[in-house]
């Protein structure tokens, strides 16, 4: 072998694994970065739906208070989000989601309430406090991942 070729595939070489070195950075860092994004994405899903089935429950559950012709279209939606979270949601979630559900079919067969009877019902009780606390724990361990 000539010994100008040493030099040549020397430089070749280092160039070679300069331009790789500098390809796998760049792609780590591409899918760290969707991974970031992807979790986001995720997390930002999850708030949106705990939010609706939140607004959802509450809304259901104050005309279950005040009335007691439950129509099954009225709780289809409630039941819809339910089925969400199946898919996206902690076992913790879901169980607090039904639990709630089957709070509200309760409330609509029990007797009806009267607005004085309200202040009553609100100082003692927070019907969804234990789902927006699975909630919470779920988002709060997604952040720190």
């Amino acid at each position: 072998m000539d010994m100008f070729y040493i030099p040549a595939l020397a430089s070749f070489s280092g160039s070679a694994s300069g331009t790789l070195a500098s390809i796998v950075t760049g792609w780590v860092t591409q899918r760290r970065k969707d991974r970031v994004r992807h979790s986001l994405r995720a997390t930002c899903q999850r708030e949106q739906l705990y939010t609706t089935f939140i607004e959802e429950a509450s809304r259901l559950y104050a005309d279950a208070l005040m009335s007691d012709k439950s129509e099954i279209s009225k709780l289809v939606d409630l039941f819809a989000l339910v089925g969400r979270m199946k898919i996206l949601s902690s076992d913790e979630v879901i169980e607090a989601a039904e639990k709630a559900g089957r709070l509200i079919v309760e409330t609509y067969l029990s007797p009806n309430r009267s607005f004085a009877d309200l202040p009553e019902l609100l100082g003692g009780m927070d019907p969804f406090r234990e789902f927006s606390d699975a909630c919470r724990r779920e988002l709060q361990a997604a952040d720190r991942r």
